[in-house]
């Protein structure tokens, strides 16, 4: 696909503009600041974007407004009595240091204990969270995996877990590879499936247009409750860095 990206300053917003072969405009604000991207087609010239952007105005500074407002976790220093999340719950960080293999477990409503090894950094113990919320998010994608791919009549070639800054999943329909954010082990397991299916419906519609909506609003009534629910939960430190 032919695109072509350029940057517009338009009424004191820096607007990414990228241009592909595609039939309609699409425009979205996208954390943690509130970038501004415009999908356009190759044969709208700029004055059309402008005016598109301009018509949406209210609209993207309410979306970056709430960006702003959105909380987010300081800088963990994986000690106990922090706090750290997982399916939506908070947890105390309980970190207990003894010899063996370092492991992660939820050993009530409140607590996350972390056993390593003594004399073990803040980057280490990081390090074996993130590889215990790794295998947790792949133990719990499967089954929504199957359940949305049979509601949907589609098949993803494969699918992986990766840390992504602007995104909680990505779709590339022509390779049906599917993406899921590592942050979605923090979030609760409903938001999980909200983007199951908003990243599986993309197999169907590559844009958020009315049809791509229309088939969210069919299978999962309530998907603008738990995208808002997403986008409402505290923010990861190291995710959002510049």
């Amino acid at each position: 696909m032919i695109t072509e990206t350029r940057h517009l300053t338009i009424s004191g917003i820096e607007v990414e503009v990228v241009r592909k072969d595609i039939k309609n405009l699409h425009l979205g604000v996208y954390p943690p600041l509130g970038r501004v991207r415009v999908a356009a087609p190759l044969v709208l010239g700029d004055e059309a974007v402008r005016l598109a952007v301009i018509d949406k105005l209210g609209w993207i500074k309410r979306q970056r407004a709430r960006f702003v407002q959105q909380p987010r976790q300081s800088q963990r220093e994986m000690v106990s009595g922090e706090s750290h999340w997982f399916l939506g719950r908070r947890y105390r960080l309980r970190v207990c240091e003894q010899a063996g293999q370092p492991r992660v477990a939820v050993r009530d409503l409140a607590a996350l204990e972390l056993l390593v090894r003594p004399g073990s950094d803040a980057a280490q113990r990081e390090a074996i969270l993130v590889r215990w919320y790794r295998e947790q998010l792949k133990a719990l994608v499967p089954p929504l995996l199957d359940q949305w791919q049979s509601a949907l009549g589609v098949q993803v070639a494969d699918w992986g877990i990766k840390r992504m800054k602007t995104r909680w999943g990505s779709c590339n329909p022509a390779t049906r590879r599917v993406w899921f954010n590592l942050e979605l082990a923090k979030k609760p397991v409903q938001c999980l499936e909200y983007i199951v299916a908003h990243e599986l419906t993309h197999l169907l519609e590559r844009h958020h247009d009315a049809r791509f909506t229309a088939l969210l609003d069919r299978l999962m009534p309530q998907w603008p409750h738990y995208r808002d629910l997403l986008n409402s939960l505290p923010l990861a430190h190291e995710e959002w860095r510049d």
